[in-house]
């Protein structure tokens, strides 16, 4: 624990990946340097459960949706990645150090894998979610799943097993573990989080039920357990939002204790003796690196070439595929038990993750932080003012936490405003005592928001008028958008009642009337009604923002339902608008027509956002007044109705993407 407090903080002061200071103390200390500590079995269970949960990581943060839609970079990544250094490989293992054939496919096979060593780096400088780091995560999965595969092969190979039950065998195991685990966790999951309602460490503890289940029948499968932690991540990607408290928890529990463990054990695994013992290790340790940098460059290369990526984002690519530590281990390790590699060629391999384990850092720190450098170089707008959400809670609130969350998903992270929540009394002798009780529930939120590292602002006030007393708060604290639940019970000539009714009068903000009752993780597709001349409303891009961000938050596509308008361009205008999340448009006669297309379509999975507008501005329809009424009477699901900003709140055009 000292080690992995203090060696990221001493080579932060000089500006080195703080992973690095952990190998290399690893390293020192370890039984090849000063024998401090043993890789003993517990330091080697750490290790594993801690690339594990590395690779289960990556998965969680890859964003899914773009993974879908660019999956052919994944591949094109991963096939050269991997078939570039396995095919120079075999011929340098073969005929420049003599290998036989399988031998040589193995040797090949150490380097044409790779484990994703500078992850962390990319996760905490927020790029994890870019298209090229997507692919290169994606490819990884592919590379080593191969390499492992050329394992699987060589050692059937050798030990006179490679016929045809061999390969029938190998293809349907593995069938049989993705189509489950692909089509039977994500169920699973969504039961898990519609039904369970109990302590938030009972979703912790089923998230690592599942990736430890995922990693054990990976193995089964005939493959390696980082291939099912890879894919429990990906499964469980939609049902665990990023901005939430439980990926707040995984994320700490991994970077502050199993990472490190696994960072430690590859540093151990170093003998810096080994350099002295001849010229053999340090000829193939020598011939790993230099096949290294070249073959991995090249399909970076290739691949950036393809798909038009920058030169940050090429030597990112090349600098995270560099990583080498589990594959590689247990290529070498079993060719090494199969007497196929002699105790040079496993010295030279761990001497071949001491120096990478220093260069990929390096690399993807340096041009990752021009990735982020280069998406920072936007136009400043000072008509922009920064996101503040507000969550006006009173004492009947009873889904106060699902308000916290759609608060949460709506949140522009990047920005780094605080959440506010607002409780109002009605003056009287019992103020004060409901001021009180106001305020021990807004301690409870505060608990809450602090699970996902956001910080929540909680006021209370007294005010004859709850609608006034909202409209005050959203002005004194310069509020952008208002999240504010709604029970869904219709009252007769209001939309939604007398308070929500006031506050849709009062103020000029972006509001979410929210009816929210199931978990929103479990969402599968935000269907966006589109009445006729919405388009036209002032706030419209930036709502249009709003619903795409909160599509990407929980994973899922958009699918519009155009009234009487034409489909073409209102796809067009989302197409234009951040971020990139995978719609589709169709039109609806007239409001009849939507009625029965919800009845139709809509079940609790779906998450319902009509687009609605204030008497009197662009997009007003009388059919508004009763479409949140309609809604709440065909779907038990989630829905929230969302009135776009009145007026110059900023400017639309940050929302706008020019390409």
């Amino acid at each position: 624990m000292t080690v992995f407090l203090i060696a990221p903080l001493a080579l932060d002061r000089y500006r080195l990946p703080g992973i690095v200071g952990v190998i290399v103390v690893g390293a020192a200390i370890g039984p090849n340097g000063f024998g401090v500590l043993e890789r003993g079995e517990t330091i080697v269970l750490l290790g594993e459960v801690g690339i594990v949960y590395l690779m289960f990581v990556a998965g969680l943060e890859i964003n899914l949706t773009q993974f879908i839609a660019y999956k052919d970079r994944s591949v094109v990544f991963g096939v050269l990645s991997f078939a570039v250094p396995q095919a120079i490989g075999i011929v340098v293992g073969h005929y420049g150090l003599g290998l036989s054939v399988g031998a040589a496919a193995l040797f090949a096979a150490i380097f044409a894998s790779h484990t994703l060593l500078a992850y962390p780096i990319v996760s905490r400088l927020g790029i994890a979610k870019t298209e090229s780091v997507t692919a290169t995560i994606g490819g990884t999965i592919i590379t080593d799943t191969l390499a492992l595969l050329v394992l699987a092969v060589v050692m059937a190979g050798e030990a006179g097993e490679l016929g045809p039950i061999f390969w029938l065998s190998l293809a349907g195991k593995l069938a049989l573990f993705f189509a489950g685990v692909w089509l039977l966790v994500p169920r699973l999951g969504e039961w898990f989080f519609r039904t369970v309602d109990q302590e938030s460490y009972f979703e912790f503890l089923f998230v690592m039920a599942v990736l430890f289940g995922c990693a054990y029948l990976a193995e089964l499968a005939g493959v390696e357990y980082i291939v099912g932690a890879f894919l429990a991540g990906l499964v469980l990607n939609r049902l665990i939002p990023e901005s939430g408290p439980l990926m707040n928890r995984i994320e700490f529990v991994g970077n502050a204790l199993f990472i490190p463990f696994f960072l430690l054990s590859v540093g151990m695994l170093v003998d810096v003796w080994v350099l002295t013992e001849g010229l053999e290790t340090l000829t193939i340790a020598a011939a790993f690196v230099g096949l290294l940098l070249p073959t991995k460059y090249a399909a970076a290369w290739l691949t950036a070439r393809l798909y038009g990526y920058s030169r940050d984002e090429t030597m990112t690519m090349f600098g995270l595929s560099l990583g080498q530590a589990a594959a590689a281990l247990a290529i070498v390790l079993i060719g090494y038990e199969a007497a196929l590699f002699g105790e040079a060629m496993l010295n030279a391999t761990v001497l071949m993750i001491l120096v990478v384990s220093v260069v990929s850092p390096a690399i993807v720190d340096r041009y990752g932080r021009g990735i982020v450098r280069a998406s920072e170089r936007v136009e400043y707008d000072p008509r922009a003012a920064p996101q503040r959400i507000m969550v006006p809670v009173s004492r009947e609130s009873q889904y106060s936490e699902r308000l916290l969350d759609l608060a949460l998903l709506v949140r522009e992270s990047d920005e780094g405003q605080p959440l506010y929540s607002l409780s109002v009394a009605a003056p009287g002798t019992g103020a004060e005592a409901d001021v009180a009780d106001l305020e021990s529930r807004l301690e409870a939120s505060e608990a809450y928001t602090a699970g996902a590292e956001v910080p929540l602002e909680s006021q209370t006030r007294v005010d004859a008028n709850v609608a006034s007393g909202i409209a005050r708060a959203t002005l004194e604290n310069r509020i952008t958008t208002l999240v504010i639940g709604w029970d869904g019970a219709a009252r007769h000539q209001r939309v939604f009642g007398h308070v929500i009714d006031q506050v849709l009068r009062r103020t000029k903000q972006l509001v979410l009337v929210s009816h929210v009752r199931q978990p929103l993780n479990t969402t599968d597709e935000v269907v966006v009604v589109l009445p006729p001349g919405i388009d036209h409303n002032d706030g419209f891009s930036e709502a249009v923002h709003t619903v795409k961000h909160l599509a990407d938050q929980v994973g899922a596509p958009v699918r519009g339902l155009v009234v009487g308008g034409n489909s073409d361009q209102f796809e067009r205008v989302f197409e234009l608008i951040d971020p990139d999340v995978p719609a589709t448009f169709e039109r609806v006669d007239d409001w009849d027509a939507l009625e029965a297309r919800l009845r139709e379509d809509v079940d609790e999975t779906s998450l319902v956002v009509p687009m609605s507008a204030r008497r009197g501005t662009m997009g007003w329809d009388p059919a508004l007044r009763t479409l949140p009424t309609t809604v709440a009477e065909l779907t038990d699901g989630n829905f929230v109705v969302v009135y776009p900003a009145v007026g110059e709140r900023g400017d639309d055009r940050q929302f706008l993407q020019f390409r």
